[in-house]
């Protein structure tokens, strides 16, 4: 065997050689693995936007609330869940007969309550009667409760009346609301911690989305005197 013999051989049995392991990756996998890897990054920008859209949306569009305790009845109960607007106090001040939700700082929670006076407005409570700048005020959201009390020869405000020992001042500071709950018997309210601050308002109870057989839009009624 000469040398250009032995170098054609040892080219052939290097070509067998690097051609018995042959290359299974190709342009399709290539393909394939940067479709993955941009569905991947389409997940979690989406993702991230979800978590942005929710952060923006509970810290000043709306917020959930539950409601805890029996001061609002017979409009709401323990247990059931509100849909907060936090914007709409951003644009006006709060109105007579809305329902708000409100944090209490000495107490660190939140309550939810019905506004009764505003800004400027004399208030007076006496038994089941509330007066407003020397104005009587019908009351529709509890006028049932009222007359099934007075029906047993009861009174339905079985609370403190007001100005009292704890709230002697009967006008509305300026920033401040006067809210006092449904349950005028079993609610702590203005009536005890005092005025509330504009500041402190959460913002208006606009729907109840639980539970599912309660669904609906809140209805806040406009106080008449």
């Amino acid at each position: 065997m000469n040398s250009q013999q032995h170098n054609e051989d040892s080219n052939q049995q290097s070509e067998v050689i690097d051609g018995s392991v042959p290359n299974t990756s190709g342009p399709a996998d290539a393909k394939k693995g940067g479709r993955a890897y941009k569905e991947i990054v389409d997940w979690i920008k989406a993702l991230a936007i979800a978590v942005i859209l929710v952060f923006i949306i509970r810290t000043f569009l709306f917020s959930p609330f539950i409601v805890e305790g029996p001061s609002m009845e017979p409009n709401f109960y323990t247990g059931e869940r509100l849909i907060v607007n936090k914007l709409i106090f951003k644009m006006r001040e709060p109105h007579h007969g809305e329902v708000v939700v409100f944090h209490v700082p000495e107490q660190g929670r939140d309550f939810i309550k019905r506004v009764i006076g505003v800004p400027g407005d004399t208030i007076k409570v006496v038994g089941d009667d509330v007066f407003i700048n020397d104005q009587k005020v019908d009351e529709p959201y509890i006028k049932e409760a009222i007359e099934a009390a007075h029906a047993n020869g009861e009174l339905y405000n079985t609370g403190p009346d007001f100005p009292n020992a704890n709230v002697s001042e009967s006008v509305v500071p300026e920033d401040k609301i006067f809210a006092m709950g449904d349950h005028r018997g079993n609610s702590q309210d203005s009536r005890d911690i005092g005025f509330v601050s504009e500041k402190e308002i959460i913002g208006r109870a606009d729907a109840m989305f639980w539970p599912l057989n309660k669904i609906s839009i809140i209805k806040h009624y406009k106080v008449h005197w």
